[in-house]
C-alpha cells in the first residue's frame, strides 16, 4: 500500500505535464471556427478548461503575477466591543493565462469574452484579516482577453479585526488594515501587484462610500511587508483604510445637554446663600444629570474608557462638590444664626481686611479688644445687628460676649459676613477648576 504513493503521485505529475504539452502542441492558440454572431463553440476552450486545476505557466520557475485592486463601497459597523469592522468591497484581480490567445482579426473583431469561473483556474487571494467565511456568490464571470488577460471582480462582505481606539470618542479617527495575501503559493509561484495606483482607489471609494451617516473615509494607503511562515515566505499587500467618526450625533445629543446642565449648576451659586432653594436646586440638577447618563449611555462605546466618559465623570464630580460647598455654607449660616462661636482675631481682622482692604485695620479691633461702645458703623458693610435678628436687642443679648467685646447679633454678622465671603472664594476656585478642566478635555479632542 506505501509503495502505492509513489506510482499516484507520478500519474499526477504525468497528467500536468501532457496537459501543458497539449497547450504547447497547440501553440496557445484558440480555434475561431466558433467565433460567430451565435455564440462561442464551448469545445474552443476545452483544452483551458481541462488546466483550471493547473496554475496556468509555461515555466512552473516563473511565478504568477496577480494584480489586486478594491473598492470600498460601504463601511457598515464599527464594533469597538468586539473590535470588527465590517465593510462591503468590490474585489478586482487581474492575471495572464498564456494557454489562452486568438486573433481578433480571424475572430469577427471579438477581443473580450466572459467565463464562468468555475472553468477557470482562480488565485486563492484572502483576507488575513477576515474573520468571516468568504461568501462570494456562485456563478460569478470573468472576463477574458485574446491575449490572455483575466479580469475578475466580485463582490466581498468583509468582517475584519480592526484596533479601534475609542479614547478620542466621538472625535476618533481609526486606521484599519486589509492584508491581501495568498495561503498557498509562495513568492517562487505568485507575486502580488497593484491594477492601479491607491491614490485612484481613495478617490474611486470616497466619491462611493456610503457609511450610514457614522463614518467617513479618509484616506487608503499601502504598504507591501511579506509574511514568513516557518520557512516558507508569502507575498502581500497591506491596505491602511483611515475612517472618521462623524461627531454630530453626539455633540447634539450627549456634549450640548451635559454643558448646560453644569451652566446651570454654576449659575446657582447667584441663588443667595440663605435661601432655602439652593441645595433643593442642586439635588434636582445632580438627579437630573444621572438620568441623562443612564438614557445616553446606549451611545458610548461598551468598552474602553473614552476621554468623553473622563469629561461626564468630571462634570459628576463638580455638581457633587458644588452640593458639598452649599451644604458647608448652609451649615455655617445655620451656626451663625443660631449659636455663633467665638471668633479668632486673626479671623477677624483677615474678614475686615478682605471686606475693606483700602481702610486700615483699627488696633483695638486687630487685638480683639473692642469695646461695649461698639456699633456696626465701625465694622464696614455690616448691617444694624437689631435688623439682623428681625428685632431690637435685649438686655441679656447686649451683655459682652465671653469677654470678647462682641455682642452676640455682632458676631451673628460677623459670621453671616464670613459665609459670604467663603461662598464666594469657593465659587471663584470652582469656575477655575471648571474653566480648567473643560479646556484641558478639548485640547486633548483637538489633539
Amino acid at each position: 500500500m506505501e509503495e502505492g504513493w509513489p506510482a499516484m503521485g507520478g500519474l499526477l505529475l504525468c497528467l500536468a505535464v501532457s496537459l501543458l504539452l497539449q497547450g504547447r502542441a497547440n501553440t496557445f492558440t484558440i480555434n475561431c471556427s466558433g467565433f460567430d454572431q451565435h455564440g462561442v463553440d464551448p469545445a474552443a476552450f476545452q483544452t483551458v478548461f481541462k488546466q483550471k486545476n493547473f496554475r496556468p505557466v509555461i515555466n512552473y520557475s516563473i511565478p504568477t503575477q496577480v494584480n489586486i485592486s478594491f473598492t470600498l463601497s460601504a463601511v457598515l459597523e464599527v464594533n469597538a466591543q468586539l473590535q470588527l469592522l465590517t465593510s462591503f468591497l468590490w474585489l478586482k484581480l487581474t492575471w495572464n493565462n498564456p494557454f489562452i490567445s486568438w486573433d481578433p482579426e480571424e475572430c469577427d473583431h471579438i477581443n473580450k469574452l466572459t467565463v464562468t469561473t468555475e472553468n477557470l483556474w482562480l488565485p486563492d487571494i484572502f483576507i488575513v484579516e477576515s474573520m468571516d467565511v468568504d461568501q462570494t456568490l456562485e456563478g460569478l464571470s470573468a472576463y477574458v482577453t485574446n491575449d490572455g488577460h483575466i479580469i475578475y471582480s466580485k463582490p466581498m462582505r468583509v468582517t475584519s479585526i480592526c484596533r479601534l481606539d475609542i479614547f478620542y470618542f466621538p472625535f476618533d479617527q481609526q486606521n484599519c488594515t486589509l492584508t491581501f495575501s495568498s495561503f498557498l503559493y509562495t513568492v517562487e509561484n505568485m507575486l502580488l501587484g497593484m491594477e492601479k495606483e491607491v491614490r485612484e482607489i481613495a478617490d474611486t471609494s470616497r466619491d462611493i462610500v456610503s457609511t450610514q451617516g457614522q463614518w467617513e473615509l479618509l484616506g487608503i494607503n499601502k504598504a507591501t511587508p511579506k509574511m514568513s511562515v516557518g520557512s516558507s515566505l508569502f507575498d502581500q499587500i497591506m491596505f491602511y483604510v483611515a475612517i472618521r467618526r462623524k461627531p454630530r450625533l453626539y455633540i447634539i445629543n450627549l456634549l450640548v445637554p451635559s454643558s448646560f446642565l453644569i451652566a446651570i449648576d454654576a449659575l446657582s451659586f447667584y441663588l443667595p446663600a440663605e435661601s432655602e432653594n439652593r441645595a433643593p436646586f442642586k439635588i434636582t440638577l445632580l438627579l437630573g444629570y444621572n438620568v441623562f447618563l443612564l438614557m445616553m449611555n446606549k451611545l458610548l462605546p461598551t468598552s474602553g474608557t473614552p476621554l468623553i466618559s473622563v469629561y461626564f465623570a468630571l462634570c459628576l464630580s463638580l455638581m457633587v462638590l458644588s452640593l458639598l460647598e452649599t451644604i458647608f455654607i448652609t451649615y455655617l449660616l445655620h451656626q451663625a444664626t443660631t449659636q455663633p462661636p467665638l471668633m479668632p482675631g486673626w479671623l477677624h481682622s483677615l474678614l475686615l481686611y478682605c471686606t475693606s482692604p483700602k481702610k486700615c485695620c483699627p488696633t483695638a479691633l486687630c487685638k480683639g479688644n473692642v469695646g461695649p461702645g461698639l456699633t456696626s458703623t465701625h465694622l464696614p458693610g455690616l448691617t444694624e445687628p437689631g435688623e439682623l435678628v428681625g428685632k431690637k436687642l435685649g438686655p441679656r443679648e447686649a451683655e459682652i460676649n465671653g469677654g470678647s467685646g462682641l455682642t452676640r447679633a455682632q458676631l451673628t454678622e460677623l459670621w453671616v459676613q464670613f459665609s459670604h465671603m467663603v461662598d464666594t472664594i469657593l465659587f471663584r476656585l470652582y469656575l477655575i477648576f471648571l474653566a480648567s478642566s473643560v479646556s484641558t478635555v478639548i485640547v486633548l479632542w483637538n489633539t
